[in-house]
């Protein structure tokens, strides 16, 4: 991936920047919001990576701002210390496509970009999709129905919103606080066990009588769905 990331901390920066080159990826960088959108212009970019608070005329959720009224499309998270709920709304509602509070792991952060650079790349008719595959797992979103090798799932209206999203993520780490993020919409407590319970009622529902399981977990991470060995 090509990032960019618009951050005054300069230890944060380089850390980031060394975790990035390990695995392949690429990174320019900013330190202000102004030369943040100097380079975010020039492009492109798979994720654009932007600290809530910097300093200079322009802050975070303004350079957001300018960059979605500019026309770029270019999927952007958010990085910030303000991690309460109303915070985190503001920088989607800004224009961000996510939202990480700091201080976060790295393995978190890594996660939320695949995600992110996947959906940059996915063709403009992706929204419109009406059935999501993944070996011999079927969702049909018009009819709200799951079905594996042709056997039908019966799910409850959460379940269903949770195999959805881990199904248009499929290969792709999902964590535990992205799936509160996207299924639950803020509506939870952090120090919650929904997720467990959650992941487990489904894997019961999709994996259990068939020889090979598709839901996985990924150790102090997250989850994956993936028909991959």
């Amino acid at each position: 991936m090509k990032i960019l990331l618009i951050e005054d901390n300069e230890r944060l920066t380089a850390f980031i920047g060394e975790r990035l080159a390990e695995q392949g990826h690429s990174l320019e960088t900013a330190g202000t919001g102004r030369d943040g959108l100097t380079l975010a212009t020039r492009g492109p970019h798979d994720v654009i990576i932007i600290d809530r608070m910097l300093p200079g005329e322009l802050e975070g959720l303004s350079v957001v701002q300018e960059l979605r009224s500019a026309g770029n499309s270019t999927p952007i998270l958010i990085l910030s210390a303000l991690g309460d709920v109303d915070e985190r709304i503001r920088g989607l509602k800004a224009g961000g496509d996510d939202y990480l509070s700091k201080p976060f792991a790295f393995g978190e952060l890594m996660a939320r970009l695949e995600v992110l650079a996947r959906r940059g790349a996915a063709p403009p008719s992706a929204a419109e999709v009406t059935e999501l595959l993944l070996a011999d797992l079927k969702i049909d979103l018009k009819a709200h129905k799951v079905t594996r090798a042709g056997k039908v799932i019966t799910l409850r209206p959460r379940e269903f919103r949770l195999l959805e999203y881990l199904m248009r993520n499929a290969g792709q780490i999902v964590t535990r606080s992205m799936l509160l993020e996207h299924v639950w919409e803020y509506d939870f407590d952090p120090e919650t066990n929904v997720i467990d319970v959650q992941i487990s009622k489904l894997r019961n529902k999709v994996d259990a009588g068939f020889d090979k399981p598709l839901l996985r977990t990924i150790r102090t991470v997250g989850y994956m769905l993936t028909a991959d060995d």
